[in-house]
Order: structure tokens, then sequence, then C-alpha cells
């Protein structure tokens, strides 16, 4: 599977987003994923998944080495010993010694952007983890993190589709050596809906969400995590990495409406 390089970080391009799988078929989701290729799975403390996620990584033929992980810490969390439960708690439920990638989930006005980062930077240093990131980061927050605070994060997790430009967050993230991870990335079926797509997946015999996921995965530095429970979606998605686009393929989709948000919580920071 192709994989995302940055400074610090190798994880595959495509993974496995598991926000709302929730007991057993969470559990079962991820063990048939990990039998159909998966190697990147995505959960954070807010799913309440962390445990199940655990359960099918300890019972899976695949070796915990080749597996990359991805959990974040909710903003409750954010004070330096609160912050260290959290890790520990979800170390102990994903029944792993090591986090691949440890991520602030979203930031908010109140917190202390700088202790939390230097808290995260000490569990990394302690090998809680291998990398570190954050999620939902504008560009003004990651330049103060990278350039003000000086943290060495390694991805940017952020709402990213076909339906929602992000280009200044982009830009930066390619020049800084960050990856970015798109989460909602088939824009929770609104691909389908829209008629420009239809002849494209005639062409390719092919889902308007694989067209759309199959543009993703092609950008430099950017990895998806669509959420797949079904083994008919998680094939889809392995499926979709076979699709060649053309740039024809490509200036349909770049005409598409750029500004559907799915996910602004009120109590959100500014976006650029």
């Amino acid at each position: 599977m192709p994989t995302v390089t940055v400074p610090g970080l190798t994880m595959p391009k495509l993974g496995l987003g598991t926000f709302r799988l929730t007991g057993a078929a969470c559990t079962e989701a991820v063990l048939g994923a990990l039998e159909r290729g998966y190697r990147h799975i995505d959960t954070a403390k807010m799913y309440a998944n962390e445990a199940e996620v655990g359960a099918a990584l300890a019972q899976s033929a695949v070796p915990r080495g080749s597996v990359h992980v991805t959990t974040k810490i909710w903003p409750d969390s954010y004070a330096p010993a609160a912050m260290r439960r959290s890790v520990e708690t979800s170390l102990e439920a994903l029944r792993i010694e090591q986090i691949d990638l440890l991520l602030l989930h979203w930031p908010t006005p109140e917190m202390n952007l700088p202790e939390a980062l230097e808290t995260l930077m000490l569990l990394r240093d302690r090998g809680l983890a291998r990398a570190i990131g954050v999620s939902n980061f504008s560009v003004a927050l990651m330049r103060r993190t990278v350039e003000e605070i000086g943290a060495p994060i390694v991805c940017n997790q952020i709402e990213y589709h076909a339906l929602l430009g992000r280009p200044q967050i982009l830009d930066y993230a390619r020049a800084h050596g960050i990856a970015v991870t798109a989460y909602c990335p088939l824009a929770r079926g609104r691909l389908s809906d829209q008629p420009a797509l239809a002849p494209l997946a005639r062409k390719h015999n092919a889902t308007a969400e694989q067209i759309g996921l199959k543009w993703l995965l092609d950008q430099d530095g950017v990895a998806a995590i669509p959420k797949a429970g079904r083994a008919v979606s998680q094939q889809a998605n392995l499926d979709a990495q076979k699709l060649v686009l053309d740039d024809e393929d490509r200036a349909v989709i770049a005409a598409l409406p750029k500004d559907v948000r799915l996910v602004n919580p009120g109590w959100a920071m500014q976006w650029d």
C-alpha cells in the first residue's frame, strides 16, 4: 500500500476511520480491515472505542509492527497530568506499548497551547508515542505550533474531501514537511449527489465515492481515513486505489463546490 512519508513519519495513505464504530461491530470491522490489507487504523479517546480497536489488534494475525495506529487526546485532557493519564489509558485500552501517531484532537479558545504541546513532546520522548501531531488546526495555529513554539508535529488531521478545499493548510503543511490526514474523505455520501461525477464514475466503472477517494490519495502528502464498517465498503475503498485519474477527471473535481463543511462544532476556533 502506498505511504505518506515526511520527516519522522511513514504511514499508509489509506486507513480505516472508526468514528461511530462501537462494540463488537467495531472489533469485527477492524479485524476484517486488517485481513483485507489495511495497515492504518485511526481512533480517538472521544470515540469510546479504543478497547474494541485494541481487541482487534490483539486478535489479528497481522504483526503489531506492521500496523500504524493513530489516536487522539480530547481537549478536556490537555493539562499535563490529565494528558499523561489519557495516553496511559489509551495504551492500556489499545493493548499496545507505543502509539504510532498521537494527536491533539481539537483546538479550543481556552487551551494553553504551549503547555499542551510541551506535554505532548515529553510523552513522545518517554516513548509512549512514536510521533506527534494535531487535528483540526488552522494555518494560524499551525504557524504558532511550528514557528513560535517549535513543536515537531508531523501531521494535521482535518476534514478534507472533494467538496471542501483546504489549499492554505495543504500548502503550509507541504512547505514544512507535515502530512495531512483527511477525515470525512467521502463527504458522508454527498459525492453521489454531484451530477458532474456521474460521467467519471461510468468512465472508470467506479462509484463517485471511489473517484473522490482516489483524488485524495493521489495528492502528495495526503492520507485518507474513510469509516467503513461493512466488508463491501472496506473493499470498495481498497479498490479505489487501482483507479487511474487523468487531468480531465481532476479538472471536473476541481470545479465542484469547495465549501461544504460537514464538521464544524460551535465551540471550535475560527478557521482560516
